[in-house]
Parts: structure tokens; sequence; C-alpha cells
């Protein structure tokens, strides 16, 4: 009897030892990452009167874009707000820190990859457009305007090789944002057609980087270049 107790109150201390370093855990880790930038943002002064400031929102290929071609961001006045391994998740809860509140007159907004990679837990299309649409409400709602793109193209991620069907995701979720794009005359920049290899599934050897097929090397960027710019200065 006093060993069936005994092995009770052990079962309750462990149960609650989990619990308290699982809050613990949850108290430490900050999902978003908000710091990432919020030096940046805090030092970034208002638009003026004639700025028609562009904010890219992104994941490493926005964040690897900026680090690979500055001049075209600071030429053109872009503003660069892409963090490696993030998810749209992620994208939506730093949407009013990294856009809204720099007062854009435009974001550009390529979700979906990491998504896909399961960076942040099992890939579900449904939730997915889901918050690229909250995305696009938000800014509609602080009268920004919006230019969604194509998830670039790649047959699968050296980082996460369990997930299967990778380009059959990819075109699933890129046809369905395109179609909502349409649907709600919204710009769609479809960086996947002009950068697909001709085996239909992977990127262009040409633009991405050796073993990994997921990030643009500078010629890829060249690429998104000239499909971007013409499209935000039509927005615009």
């Amino acid at each position: 009897m006093k060993k069936e107790r005994f092995g009770k109150w052990a079962l309750v201390a462990l149960i609650c030892m989990g619990v308290s370093t699982g809050e613990s855990y949850a108290q430490k880790h900050e999902f978003a990452n908000y710091k990432r930038y919020a030096k940046e943002n805090a030092e970034l002064p208002k638009p003026s009167k004639k700025e028609k400031r562009v904010v890219f929102m992104g994941n490493s290929i926005t964040e690897g874009w900026v680090r690979t071609h500055p001049e075209f961001f600071k030429e053109n006045g872009y503003i660069g707000r892409g963090i490696g391994g993030q998810t749209s998740y992620q994208f939506l809860l730093r949407f009013r820190e990294d856009v809204i509140n720099l007062s854009p007159a435009l974001v550009v907004i390529n979700a979906g990859t990491n998504d896909v990679a399961q960076n942040t837990g099992p890939y579900v299309e449904d939730y997915t457009f889901g918050n690229i649409v909250s995305m696009v409400e938000l800014a509609r709602a602080n009268k920004i305007k919006v230019i969604l793109t194509s998830v670039l193209p790649t047959a699968g991620f050296r980082w996460n090789p369990s997930v299967t069907d990778v380009p059959q995701k990819i075109k699933s979720l890129n046809e369905r944002i395109k179609a909502y794009a349409k649907a709600n005359k919204i710009p769609y920049v479809d960086y996947y057609a002009a950068m697909l290899a001709s085996d239909g599934v992977s990127m262009n050897p040409e633009y991405a980087r050796p073993n990994d097929g997921v990030h643009p090397v500078s010629k890829g960027y060249d690429v998104m270049e000239s499909l971007i710019k013409p499209a935000i200065e039509k927005a615009l």
C-alpha cells in the first residue's frame, strides 16, 4: 500500500516537473523574433509625404536578398524584413511591428517555403493560406497596398528530407495564392515559373545555391528583381 502511494506521488511530482520545465521554456522562447529588427524599426523615421515606402516581408530568401544585393534595396529605398527559417505563422505575428508600424505604401509578401518544410510543425495548406490572407487583410485595413509572390521552386529540403511531395505542395499553394490575388485584384508576381528548372520540379541550378536548391544565388536574385521592380512601380 505504501509503495503504491509512493508511486502515485512520484508520478505527480514528475508531471509537475514536466509542466514547470515546459512553462519555463515557453517563457524564454520568443516565437516571432520581434527583436530581430527592433533597433532598425525604432531608428527608422516616418516616411515623408512624398515617400512611397516598400517593405519586403519574408524568410531567409528575403534576408539573403538584402545581404546579396544590398544596392537593390538601398537604391530603390526598399526595406527588407526577412528572417531565416520563419514560417507564415511567425510573419503574421510580427506583421504589425515589421510592416504596419513602418507606415509603408506597399508590402511585398513571400511566404510558404518554410511552412512546406515544416519548420514550425506539420504543413497544412489551409493554415498557411489563411495566414497569407490575414496579412493581406491587415495591410488593407491600414491602407497598405500588397503584392503577393509565389513560393520559389525546389525539389526538397536538405534540412528536412522527410518532407515528401514538396513540388506538388508548392505548386498547389502557388495556384491558390494566384487565384486569391486575381479574385481580389492584388498584383501577383510569379517567381516560380521564371526560376523553374527543365525537370519541372526544382530550381534552375543557375539560380540556386549548389547542394541547396532552395536559396537563390546572385543570378537568381537578378531574375526576381526583373519581375518585382516593374510590379512595384505599377502598383504605386
